[in-house]
């Protein structure tokens, strides 16, 4: 049975495709199309549908459109039509933004979204764009497969228990907002899942965040982990003002003030301007209230099902360091976050819920080891077109080795290996690598991505060398291989890898086993072998503005459209003049 999940409604549109309770294969649209994110959250576009992605994941099974059994859509119109079920007409304004917004649970413009929702199916059916239309003939708008509408928080939850390590678990989901809800807590017990509780807008973490993120000059809904790395420049100055906003009721919930930021934090940072102490210190104010709430809020959910592991899903499980506060300070044995945690996971979530509600909530044989779930191009196709290209490469007869000796030199290397990674982290297969010995190397790659000076890079370790470099308080499995956990730099490593360790002594740390990226991990074991350091700076292959390259043209185009020293794409290696021995 084939079961596709689609994200359309807010952002980081994405396609997942799973058979018979395994994933096959899962993309976000940006990578195909080169829109951010692909596209922005306005109301608008929920019409536009990741049909790149799409047309992806039906490729990878070998199947079109027709052959699906099923379509899920993460997002339920019905939870909102209300007196309007039924209708055959909806009342728009002439110029909506006129009209202002009555409040974060309502808009002007929500006839319109909910009338593109309500219609995805005959958009699925009849807009394909041409060039993609030959995987997607022979279906009407019932038809052939089925089509679901799942609740939008539904997606996340589903995307973190049946997708986690655990064969129970409790479940804490948290974004900016679905339908109206904002944030669920429930329990998996290897067959039901149960939601005992949930918060609705206008409260929403994730909705103060995007709004602080904005009032700092970032763009909402794409720049919220830039404050996160800002936070740790700050002091807990506007912590009490924060607290004012966020109130807890001591049973799992909480209450967020519509407060006017601009009357308590002072005026709003304009884009581009210099950040000054005021800024770090909100920052980090909203970061330790954020981090202290979500901790309470993973406590009761402990006491309240009795679970040992917790799963996170939502954009807000995307915030490593209050993730790893979770790990630390709450009564969870193991802490595991879906790597696609923002809304391009509800994708793979209701996919996975559609799936398992039509076998019969069979026992699961999948969890999500790995999340290189995206496209692959092997050495035919890559030198194909460098050929086509007439570019100059050599072929390696031992790939791990040569990168190793160039990352030895200091040079910084796009890496292009294997199929793409699912979800905002690069983990290995489309990402950027340098030592991180040399302690200019951060300000070099921040230069290389046109990315703001204190933004931090990451390390990644061979997950049994994990405790000999990095710390955690309450390490649980011992593992991070999505990126989606910080820890403590230990003191006497610190001065041996500056290029990862954060100004607050901390780094984002992945993990990475052999069964899981063999050619990733043996550069990792030679570059060892010439330094004696089994760690390298891994950030993702992109600069500023641009997605994470999906195809060799992307991989091509931005090495040599950047200050990159070489480029190594399957077996072949590309060097620019300059760098070369």
């Amino acid at each position: 049975m084939y079961t596709l999940g689609i994200n359309a409604v807010y952002h980081d549109s994405a396609a997942c495709l799973v058979h018979d309770g395994a994933v096959l294969a899962a993309a976000e649209d940006e990578r195909f199309t080169h829109v951010k994110h692909g596209k922005r959250p306005v109301p608008f576009s929920a019409w536009e549908l990741p049909y790149h992605a799409i047309d992806y994941c039906l490729r990878e099974a070998g199947i079109t459109l027709a052959e699906l059994d099923h379509v899920a859509y993460s997002y339920d119109p019905a939870l909102l039509l209300g007196e309007l079920k039924g209708a055959e007409s909806l009342v728009l304004p002439l110029e909506p933004s006129r009209h202002g917004q009555a409040d974060v649970a309502t808009s002007p413009w929500d006839q319109l979204f909910l009338s593109y929702v309500v219609n995805a199916p005959r958009q699925l059916a009849s807009g394909v764009p041409h060039h993609l239309s030959g995987r997607f003939g022979g279906v009407r708008h019932d038809g052939p497969f089925r089509w679901h509408f799942v609740e939008h928080h539904m997606g996340h939850e589903a995307s973190a228990f049946l997708a986690a390590p655990f064969p129970r678990c409790a479940v804490l989901t948290m974004d900016g907002r679905g339908e109206r809800v904002t944030t669920s807590y429930g329990v998996f017990d290897g067959h039901d899942y149960r939601r005992i509780k949930h918060i609705e807008l206008p409260d929403s973490l994730g909705l103060l965040y995007e709004r602080v993120t904005r009032h700092l000059g970032f763009l909402h809904s794409s720049d919220e982990y830039k404050v996160m790395a800002l936070a740790s420049y700050g002091q807990p100055a506007y912590v009490d003002a924060f607290r004012q906003m966020v109130t807890r009721d001591g049973e799992g919930g909480y209450r967020v003030a519509q407060t006017d930021l601009a009357a308590v934090l002072g005026p709003a940072r304009v884009r581009g301007s210099e950040f000054g102490a005021r800024h770090f210190d909100i920052a980090h104010s909203l970061q330790h209230v954020l981090e202290e709430t979500v901790v309470g809020m993973a406590t009761w959910l402990a006491g309240a099902t009795g679970e040992q592991n917790l799963a996170m899903a939502g954009g807000v499980a995307l915030n490593c360091v209050m993730n790893a506060r979770v790990r630390d300070r709450s009564p969870f044995d193991a802490v595991w976050v879906q790597p696609a945690a923002g809304d391009a996971g509800t994708a793979l979530g209701a996919a996975l819920w559609t799936d398992f509600n039509a076998r019969g909530r069979p026992a699961r044989h999948w969890w999500m080891d790995h999340a290189f779930l995206g496209p692959a191009y092997g050495d035919d196709e890559i030198a194909g077109f460098l050929d086509w290209a007439r570019l100059p490469y050599r072929k390696l007869d031992d790939v791990p080795a040569r990168t190793a000796e160039l990352l030895a030199q200091n040079r910084i290397i796009g890496w292009y290996q294997g199929r793409m990674e699912f979800g905002p982290r690069a983990l290995g297969a489309r990402s950027i690598l340098a030592s991180p010995l040399d302690p200019g190397m951060q300000q070099r790659l921040n230069q290389i991505k046109d990315r703001e000076d204190f933004r931090p890079v990451a390390p990644v370790v061979m997950e049994e060398r994990l405790d000999e470099w990095f710390h955690a308080d309450k390490p649980g499995d011992g593992t991070a291989p999505f990126m989606l956990f910080v820890y403590d730099v230990l003191p006497e490593q610190a001065a041996r890898i500056p290029a990862v360790t954060h100004v607050d002594g901390t780094a984002r740390v992945q993990t990475v086993r052999r069964d899981q990226n063999a050619i990733y991990y043996d550069v990792l074991a030679a570059f060892e072998q010439l330094t004696g350091v089994p760690v390298l700076v891994n950030t993702s292959f992109n600069t500023r503005g641009e997605p994470i390259v999906c195809t060799p043209r992307d991989a091509v185009e931005c090495f040599w459209t950047s200050p990159l020293d070489a480029l190594v794409i399957g077996s072949f290696l590309l060097e620019k003049p300059h760098a070369s021995a």
